[in-house]
């Protein structure tokens, strides 16, 4: 897919409204990509606060991605360093625990298409179960923990990732070796990735 295709097809996704009964509110896809783009963040859906803004990781999680990745507000929103293309690009709404799943039906429609249209991947960023069942296949593992935790069986192509959500200050505190280890190999490829010409 050439950039002049990539444009069109990000056209369609913003006006999509597949899931709009399913959704609690009108349907706002947010993504941003770009055929030069070297890391892809896989996340799994706006939440609330990213809906309103329709600014990808506009939030708390956002704020703990960047402080893991190494990188100011600037450079993460530089489509032609980072895309951010999320397993649901609406927000699903808000179950018993916190936001639902992506709906499926947003995948399916237009995952493997966004995705053709970034070429220049050489890092991707699979946060949490749903990114990571897509991206590592059958290289995910039962749980979020033992996925993370083999994190080198897919390096350095590929990075499973717990969600940056404050809700995970538990995960992050049971799980030292995740700041000891995970963390100073995901910033020295960012910028690695970063500052290639």
């Amino acid at each position: 897919m050439t950039a002049r295709g990539l444009a069109p097809l990000l056209r369609d996704i913003r006006a999509c409204t597949l899931c709009a009964p399913q959704l609690p509110q009108p349907p706002r896809p947010v993504l941003q990509a770009h055929r030069a783009a070297r890391i892809l963040i896989a996340g799994q859906a706006p939440g609330r606060k990213v809906d309103r803004s329709g600014i990808p990781f506009d939030d708390a999680s956002g704020d703990r991605l960047r402080l893991w990745m190494g990188v100011d507000r600037e450079t993460f929103h530089d489509p032609t360093l980072i895309a951010i293309v999320p397993m649901g690009f609406c927000y699903p709404g808000t179950g018993a625990s916190g936001d639902l799943p992506p709906r499926p039906e947003c995948a399916t429609a237009w995952r493997d298409r966004v995705l053709a249209g970034l070429p220049n991947i050489r890092l991707t960023l699979a946060i949490g179960q749903y990114a990571q069942a897509w991206h590592l296949e059958h290289g995910a593992g039962a749980t979020v923990t033992g996925t993370v935790r083999a994190w080198r069986d897919h390096w350095p192509a590929m990075l499973p990732l717990p969600h940056p959500s404050p809700r995970n200050n538990v995960w992050l505190r049971r799980n030292p070796w995740f700041d000891e280890e995970v963390i100073p190999a995901l910033r020295a490829q960012v910028r690695k990735l970063i500052e290639l010409p």
